[in-house]
Order: C-alpha cells, then sequence, then structure tokens
C-alpha cells in the first residue's frame, strides 16, 4: 500500500525524522525562502545539493513518493513549456545578450540565453521538491500540528491540517478497497475499457467513496466535541511535541545561514539572477 499512498507519512529510523516537527517545519520555510529569492545558478547547485542530501539521510526511497515525484516533473515540463510558448526571448530580457542557436517557426527562436533560463526555472524545482516531500513524508502528521502551534498557528487551525494529512490515507485506502469490490463485481476499470466507460464506472466508486467519507466525518466530529475539542486553547499541550535538541539547532542555524547566503547573494550582485554570459 505504501506504493500506492499520496502525501503518506514514512516513518523511519533517520536523522531526520528524529528531528522535532517545529524544527523542520522552520528549516522548510528558510530553505523556501532561499530557494525563492534567487536565480543564481550556483547558489540554486548548492542549495540541490543540500536538498538531495537531505532526502538520501531519510532513508525514503524514491519509489514510495513516486507520485509525486511523476506529478512535480510533468508540472515542469508543462511550465517550461508555456514559459517558452509565451515568451520566448525572456532569457535575452533578463540577461541582456542573444546567442541564436537556431530558427525554429514563426517569432521563435531558440537562444542560449532562454535555455539558460529555462534551466535555472528548472532547478528551482528540483531544490524545492525533494524538500517538500520530505517534509510532509517525514512529519508525523500530529507532530505536524504541534510544529505549527509552536510557531504561533492556532492550534485549532494546526490540528485541522493533522486531521486532514492523516485523512488522506484513509481515503485512498478506502478507494482502492472499493475499486477492487467492484471490480469483483464485473465493473471493468482497467486500461483495457474505454475511456469514456471507464469515467463512467468511476462513479459506482465515487458514490461509496463520499458516503464512507461522510460517515467518517461524523464519527471524528462527534468524538471531538465529546473530548471538549476548542476548550481552554490557550492551556492546550500536545502529545508528540518534543523539546529540542542539539541536532534541531543546528539544522534551524543551517537553514538560516542557506537564507542568508541567498539573500546576500542578490545584495552583493544587485540581482536575483547569474549572467555568464557578460
Amino acid at each position: 500500500m505504501a506504493n500506492n499512498t499520496v502525501l503518506n507519512y514514512l516513518p523511519r529510523k533517520s536523522v531526520i525524522h528524529e528531528l522535532t516537527g517545529a524544527t523542520k517545519l522552520v528549516f522548510f520555510l528558510l530553505f523556501t525562502l532561499a530557494s525563492m529569492v534567487t536565480y543564481d545558478t550556483r547558489v540554486l547547485l548548492g542549495l540541490m545539493a543540500v536538498s538531495f542530501a537531505a532526502f538520501a539521510a531519510s532513508r525514503i526511497r524514491l519509489r514510495e513518493v513516486r507520485f509525486i515525484l511523476v506529478f512535480m516533473l510533468v508540472f515542469l515540463l508543462l511550465n517550461d513549456t508555456f514559459i517558452f510558448l509565451f515568451a520566448p526571448d525572456q532569457g535575452t530580457d533578463i540577461y541582456g545578450t542573444r546567442h541564436l542557436l537556431c530558427h525554429l517557426f514563426w517569432r521563435y527562436d531558440l537562444t542560449l540565453e532562454e535555455l539558460f533560463y529555462l534551466f535555472n526555472v528548472s532547478l528551482k524545482y528540483f531544490v524545492a521538491l525533494p524538500v517538500a516531500t520530505l517534509f510532509i513524508s517525514a512529519t508525523n502528521p500530529s507532530e505536524f500540528a504541534a510544529s505549527l502551534n509552536a510557531v504561533g498557528v492556532s492550534y485549532r487551525v494546526g490540528y485541522s491540517v493533522s486531521l486532514a494529512l492523516r485523512y488522506i490515507p484513509d481515503i485512498q485506502r478506502d478507494y482502492h478497497g472499493i475499486s477492487q469490490a467492484q471490480q469483483a463485481r464485473g465493473i471493468e476499470l482497467g486500461r483495457k475499457e474505454k475511456l469514456a466507460a471507464r469515467l463512467k464506472n468511476s462513479v459506482s466508486i465515487l458514490l461509496p467513496l463520499i458516503l464512507s467519507s461522510l460517515a467518517r466525518i461524523e464519527v471524528i466530529a462527534n468524538a471531538m466535541e465529546l473530548r471538549g475539542f476548542g476548550k481552554n486553547p490557550k492551556k492546550r499541550t500536545w502529545y508528540t511535541s518534543r523539546p529540542f535538541g542539539k541536532n534541531d539547532f543546528l539544522t534551524i542555524g543551517l537553514g538560516a545561514v542557506l537564507a542568508g547566503v541567498s539573500i546576500a547573494g542578490v545584495v552583493l550582485n544587485k540581482s536575483r539572477f547569474y549572467n555568464p554570459f557578460v
């Protein structure tokens, strides 16, 4: 089932999993800031190395997050394609030079500047994707709610996010169970069936899935009400909350250094872009 889940917590014995949820949240925000403020290729390559190293240290296998990776790669290809279609001279405008490689058609020329700009855009995805995937896959939902509350987010909001993350695997499990049950009854949902027929047969899965989800929501809402959810919010404590350790402070410090280096590079270069053409 682990291969088919999306946005699911994957427990492992790793240095990444041992960090507190608040640490991972703060590092994620600092790392995201560092990757967003710059298009400097040198800085992005360094951030990508840190991102890949963190993913390797988590001991999470690529096949376990395959769906997210494939989805983001498809989105990346679409993004690069539309950038080129709507702004084929964006690289020339940014870097101020024009090195023509070949003429394609109409107003579309393939330039070295445009390819370098698209490379940097793609690089930002490879920088952010491993850390974002890791933050979701290596953080217990309850600990994530505690981390949100630790940085000032209302515990109601934090608990709602935690509940949503816990609910995603349940929906996936119900979907696969209902799908297998319907196929056992003779409803074809495989690739051999035509697309129109598959979409029509999917209704036989969606309706039971919606009804089971509504039933689960009612049970959870009643359980939360019986336990006094929302009473004394300022005194709320978290069972999964943990104190900070040495690795937590080092990780937050690393995130602050990376964000500082990225911002300093922009200030010193007086530009978000590294220009190798001048």
